[in-house]
């Protein structure tokens, strides 16, 4: 991998805060934001990863509150796509106060 991939690369972990945990909505709203970015998204909980624009392969991955998924975004847009995915799961999808 050269300088130029590796920063078009962003992984991070992040943790299920919603009470209902990663179910249909809160993946349609994950596909949607992935929807807005030229970068490719995949989630990986234990061994399995999935592709992210997809709320099917989104819910395969059985996320209760309290799961911690690491999340890959490969692209020329991985940052500002990262920040922004941050940003929906720390507000708990827009679920709760």
């Amino acid at each position: 991998m050269n300088a130029s991939e590796s920063n078009r690369e962003k992984k991070r972990m992040l943790k299920i805060a919603n009470t209902l945990g990663l179910h249909a909505r809160a993946a349609g709203k994950i596909v949607a934001l992935a929807n807005q970015y030229e970068s490719k998204l995949f989630l990986r909980k234990d061994e399995e990863e999935v592709d992210g624009s997809s709320i099917l392969s989104i819910l395969t991955l059985s996320c209760p509150k309290g799961t911690e998924v690491e999340v890959k975004i490969i692209g020329e847009d991985s940052e500002a796509f990262m920040e922004s995915l941050t940003e929906l799961f720390s507000n708990k999808f827009g679920e709760e106060a």
